[in-house]
C-alpha cells in the first residue's frame, strides 16, 4: 500500500502577487508546533473570498490520470487559512476526462455510468487541494467587475462542503518532510486534489487525486438504494507513474486509516474497561507504537462514533484530538465517522517508540433481548489502526450477573464487590480484539490439549419474533447496527439454545481437530463460542461470535422459513467457517480490500470440505444455491454476477447491488476455490488412483499458512503458491502459469454456459479417440476454462481428461477406453457456469 510520486513546483510567485492571491507551497511547508484545533476549525468552515473571484477561460488542471478543463466561467478562491489557499469554487463550462487503466476498472465504471471512459461536462466544481492548483490556474484568470452575485449564490455551498476535506488538509498543513528508514522506498510528496463536480448527465460525483491514499485515483458518488445511502466507487486505482514502476496494479501493505496508515505501527494494546449493561462502556486504552514514517504530526485512529473521547495523553501531557466536532444527536448516526485524529506537539521522529493513552466512554452496546447484548462496535470499541498484528492485554469490570468472554487467554477472573474483574492476554500477536457479553450458560469440550468453551443464553433475540417477557429497550439501540429480522413465530414456540449448547461444543471440538489435521496446529490454547443476535457470525482470534440461528435445531430453522441453502449454512457451514478463520484471517491476514475474498472463500471452502466427508449432497445444495444467487437479478434487471469480480471486495456492495459483497465474495469466491481444487484432483489421477486425491491442494493451503504466519496474503502470493506445484497437465500453452485463471475468473466476472457439440467416438477398439467441440456461450472472447471431459460407459462415467476451452469454440481429441459410447462435459459440476 505504499505510494510514490514526483513533486511539482509552484509557478512564478509574481503571478500570484499581481493577482493578490496569497498562496503557499504545501509540499515545502514544514511541520508546525502551533495548536491544531484552531486550524482544523478554520479549514472546515472556510468560504469563498469575495475579493478573489475571477473570470477563467481555457484553463486546465492535470494530475497523472486526472484531467480537468475549465473552458469558460467564473472561479472564486477560498479564503486563505494560515496563509494557504486550499480550494476554489467554479461555475461555468467544464470537462473531466479519466481513462481507467484496465478492464476491471472499465467494467466498474460502466456499471455506474454505462461508459468505459469517464468523459463529460460539468457546470460547477468545488475544489480542495494541497498542491500547485492555484499556480496551474492563475495564468488564465481575468478580473470580474461584479462578483456579488457569484459570491451570494455559491458561498453557502462552499462552506457546507468545507468539512469534507478538513482533516485531510489539517494533516498536510501540520506535517513536516516525511522520513523513512534506510532501504525503504521514499514516501510520496503530499499532494491532494479533490474535485466535487456536478453536470447534467453524470450528476454530482467526486474525483480524487491523493498521494496519501493507497490508490491515488478515486472516483465515486453517494447514491440511494431504498432507505440506505451507499458511496459507489466508480473507479479506484494507482496513478500512472506507479503503474509503470510495478507490474501489479494493486496495493499491498498495512491496513488502517488511509491518510496516515504508514505513519506508525502498533505493537501492543492495553485496555481497561468497565462494562455496564445494557449499553455502556467506559475505558482507558494505552497504545504502544513505533514511528515508521517521520514527519507526521496528526495521526488517525479508528473508534466508534458512539464512544466519546474524554482525553488523549502522551507522556502525561494532554493532546489535541478531533472527533466528530459539531456532530451531535441523531446527526451522529447520519454524518458521524469512526475516526479520531490525534495531534502530537511536534512532527513524529522516525524510529521513536511512543505510548498513547485514551480515555473514552459511551453507548457501544445494545440489548437484543433474551439475555443477549450486542456489541455494536465490535471492531472499534477501542482506538486502533485497523487490521494489523499486535499484542493485547485486556481487563474488564462487569456485573456478576453477566458473563463476559474476550479474545486471548483468560488469566484471571476475580470478584470485586458486585462485579467481576476479568483479565485476558493474547498468546501471540493477533490482528484484532473483541468481547461478547450475555447472561450465558456454558459447556466445555476438549480437542486434544485445546479447551473449547461454548456460551449461550436461555433465549434468543427479540428480532426472531419469539414470545418472551418484554425487555427494556436500550436508549442507544437506535444508533447501533441491529440484527436482521426473521419471520415471526407463534407464541409458545420459543426455542431454547441451551439444548444445543453441549452438542455444539462437542461438534466444535471435533471440527477443531479436523481443521488442525488439515491446516496445521490450532494457533491458540483455548476457543470460545458465544451466541450473538442476528444472522451474522465472525471468527476472531480464539473467540467466535456465533449467530443465534446456529443454536437452533434444523426443525426450528425450517419453522422460521429459512431456505434449504440457508439451513445448511447455519447448521453445517457457519461454525466450521468461523473456526477456519482461526487460520485464514487470524494467523494470516489479508493485504488489502482486493484480498478479502481470499480469506472468506478459503474459510468457507474448508467448511465445505469437512461437510463433504459426511454429507456430500449438502455441499452440492450449497454450491447450487451460490450459483442461483449469482444468476438472480437485481431490481434493475442485472444478474448479481455483474456486481464485479471478487477482487473488488467491499466495493461490490453498492446502490446497484446492495448484497453484492456477500453474493460475490462467498458465492463466487467459494466456486473459484472449488475449481482450483478439482483441477488439481483431476491432475492427480493415475491408474493406481483413478479418482485422484486432495494431497496437493491441502499441501498448498498448509504452505500458505506455514510460510506466512502473522503476515498478509496477497492475490499474487496465492497464485504463486499454486503455480509452484502446478502439474504439467494444467499448463496452458506450455506455461507453468495460472494467469489465464486469474485474468478470466478471479479478476473477471465470467459466468459462461458450456456446450458440447459434434462429440463422437471413433477408431478401432484398441485405439479409440473421442473428438468434439466445446462452446463457451455468453463468455468473454478471451476466456480460458479448464473443462473436464468424461465418457459414458453403460451406467458409469469415465474421466478422459481436461480440455482448455479458449474463446468461443475449442476442438479437442482425447483417448477413450473401448467401453465408452458417448461424451459429456463436467457432469459433476466442477466449473462455475450459468444455469
Amino acid at each position: 500500500m505504499t505510494s510514490r510520486s514526483h513533486a511539482s513546483q509552484w509557478r512564478a510567485l509574481a503571478f500570484a502577487i499581481a493577482l493578490g492571491i496569497a498562496i503557499s507551497s504545501f509540499a515545502q511547508s514544514p511541520g508546525t508546533s502551533e495548536p491544531v484545533l484552531p486550524l482544523y476549525r478554520k479549514l472546515q468552515a472556510v468560504g469563498i473570498n469575495p475579493q478573489k473571484i475571477f473570470k477563467i477561460r481555457e484553463a486546465s488542471v492535470n494530475r497523472e490520470d486526472v484531467h480537468l478543463w475549465f473552458n469558460d466561467g467564473v472561479i472564486g478562491f477560498l479564503q486563505a487559512v494560515d496563509g494557504h489557499v486550499t480550494g476554489a469554487y467554479f461555475e461555468g463550462d467544464g470537462e473531466v476526462l479519466i481513462r481507467p487503466p484496465d478492464r476491471q476498472e472499465r467494467a466498474s465504471l460502466g456499471l455506474f455510468t454505462g461508459e468505459g471512459v469517464l468523459e463529460g461536462k460539468f457546470s460547477s466544481a468545488y475544489l480542495r487541494f494541497t498542491d500547485d492548483a492555484v499556480a496551474d490556474l492563475e495564468p488564465y484568470l481575468r478580473p470580474l467587475s461584479d462578483t456579488k452575485e457569484f459570491f451570494d449564490h455559491n458561498d453557502p455551498t462552499a462552506r457546507n462542503l468545507a468539512m469534507v476535506d478538513a482533516i485531510r488538509l489539517t494533516i498536510s498543513l501540520t506535517s513536516g518532510s516525511p522520513t523513512v528508514s534506510a532501504g525503504e522506498p521514499a514516501p510520496l510528496p503530499d499532494r491532494l486534489l479533490h474535485a466535487r463536480v456536478a453536470g447534467d448527465r453524470l450528476g454530482v460525483f467526486d474525483v480524487y487525486f491523493d498521494t496519501r491514499s493507497p490508490e491515488q485515483i478515486v472516483v465515486g458518488n453517494a447514491s440511494n438504494a431504498g432507505e440506505r445511502t451507499y458511496y459507489d466507487l466508480w473507479m479506484s486505482f494507482p496513478m500512472r507513474s506507479l503503474r509503470k514502476e510495478s507490474a501489479s496494479s494493486r496495493f499491498h501493505g498495512p491496513t488502517g486509516p488511509a491518510w496516515t496508515r504508514d505513519a506508525v505501527a502498533m505493537t501492543k494494546y492495553t485496555v481497561n474497561s468497565v462494562v455496564t449493561p445494557p449499553t455502556e462502556i467506559a475505558a482507558e486504552a494505552t497504545l504502544d507504537m513505533e514511528v515508521k514514517q517521520g514527519g507526521t504530526r496528526v495521526v488517525l485512529f479508528e473508534l466508534s462514533r458512539y464512544l466519546k473521547v474524554k482525553k488523549v495523553e502522551f507522556e502525561g501531557v494532554p493532546l489535541e484530538f478531533i472527533q466528530n466536532e459539531a456532530v451531535e444527536g441523531s446527526e451522529l448516526s447520519r454524518r458521524g465517522n469512526d475516526l479520531v485524529a490525534v495531534a502530537f506537539p511536534a512532527p513524529l521522529q522516525l524510529g521513536s517508540r511512543l505510548k498513547l493513552r485514551f480515555s473514552y466512554a459511551g453507548s457501544a452496546l445494545s440489548d437484543a433481548g433474551g439475555g443477549l447484548l450486542y456489541v455494536g462496535a465490535r471492531g472499534t470499541w477501542y482506538p486502533n489502526r485497523g487490521i494489523a498484528m499486535a499484542d493485547y492485554d485486556l481487563t474488564f469490570r462487569f456485573p456478576q450477573s453477566w458473563t463476559l468472554v474476550a479474545t486471548g487467554k483468560r488469566v484471571s477472573l476475580d470478584p470485586e464487590g458486585e462485579t467481576f474483574v476479568g483479565h485476558w492476554v493474547s498468546e501471540r500477536p493477533i490482528p484484532i480484539a473483541g468481547f461478547n457479553l450475555g447472561q450465558y450458560t456454558s459447556a466445555v469440550a476438549r480437542a486434544g490439549n485445546i479447551t473449547v468453551f461454548d456460551y449461550a443464553a436461555r433465549g434468543v433475540e427479540r428480532e426472531m419474533g419469539v414470545a418472551r417477557q418484554k425487555a427494556t429497550e436500550s436508549k442507544g439501540s437506535s444508533n447501533l447496527e441491529t440484527a436482521p429480522e426473521a419471520p415471526a413465530r407463534k407464541s409458545g414456540s420459543a426455542p431454547d439454545p441451551l439444548q444445543q449448547l453441549a452438542p455444539l461444543a462437542d461438534k466444535a471440538a471435533e471440527t477443531l481437530t479436523s481443521l488442525s489435521q488439515m491446516l496445521g496446529p490450532y494457533p491458540f490454547t483455548t476457543l470460545s463460542l458465544t451466541q450473538r443476535p442476528g444472522m451474522e457470525s465472525q471468527g476472531w482470534p480464539s473467540l467466535i461470535f456465533l449467530s443465534s440461528y446456529v443454536y437452533l435445531t434444523s426443525a426450528e430453522r425450517v419453522a422460521l422459513k429459512l431456505s434449504p441453502g440457508d439451513n445448511v449454512v447455519f447448521g453445517e457451514i457457519m461454525m466450521p467457517h468461523e473456526l477456519s478463520h482461526q487460520w485464514f484471517g487470524d494467523k494470516v491476514s489479508w493485504a488489502s480490500y482486493h484480498e478479502q475474498w481470499l480469506l472468506e472463500a478459503l474459510a468457507n471452502y474448508c467448511a465445505l470440505m469437512l461437510l463433504e466427508r459426511t454429507n456430500p449432497a449438502d455441499v452440492q445444495v450449497l454450491l447450487e444455491s451460490y450459483r442461483a444467487s449469482l444468476a438472480a437479478k437485481s431490481k434493475e434487471g442485472r444478474r448479481n454476477v455483474e456486481a464485479g469480480p471478487v477482487t473488488l471486495g467491499a466495493r461490490l456492495s453498492s446502490s446497484k447491488f446492495p448484497a453484492g459483497y456477500e453474493i460475490i465474495t462467498y458465492g463466487r469466491g467459494t466456486w473459484l476455490i472449488h475449481m482450483l481444487r478439482t483441477m488439481l484432483r483431476d491432475a492427480s489421477r493415475t491408474a493406481a488412483n483413478p479418482n485422484g486425491d486432495d494431497t496437493q491442494f491441502l499441501s498448498i493451503l498448509r504452505n500458505l499458512i506455514d510460510r506466512n504466519p502473522g503476515k498478509e496474503l496477497t492475490n499474487a502470493t496465492f497464485e504463486k503458491a499454486f503455480e509452484e506445484v502446478l502439474p504439467r497437465s494444467l499448463w496452458f500453452e506450455g506455461h507453468q502459469s495460472l494467469d489465464w485463471f486469474f485474468d478470466g475468473w478471479v479478476n473477471g466476472t465470467a459466468f459462461p454456459q458450456l456446450q458440447l457439440t459434434a462429440g463422437k467416438i471413433s477408431g478401432a477398439t484398441t485405439n479409440r479417440v473421442a473428438t468434439g467441440t466445446i462452446r463457451q456461450n455468453s463468455a468473454p472472447a478471451d476466456l480460458v476454462t479448464s473443462v473436464p471431459v468424461y465418457g459414458v460407459a453403460g451406467e458409469k462415467r469415465v474421466y478422459l481428461g481436461r480440455v482448455f476451452a479458449e474463446g468461443a469454440e475449442t476442438k479437442f481429441t482425447l483417448h477413450a477406453p473401448a467401453a465408452v459410447t458417448r461424451l459429456v462435459i463436467d457432469p459433476y459440476s466442477t466449473v462455475l457456469t450459468a444455469p
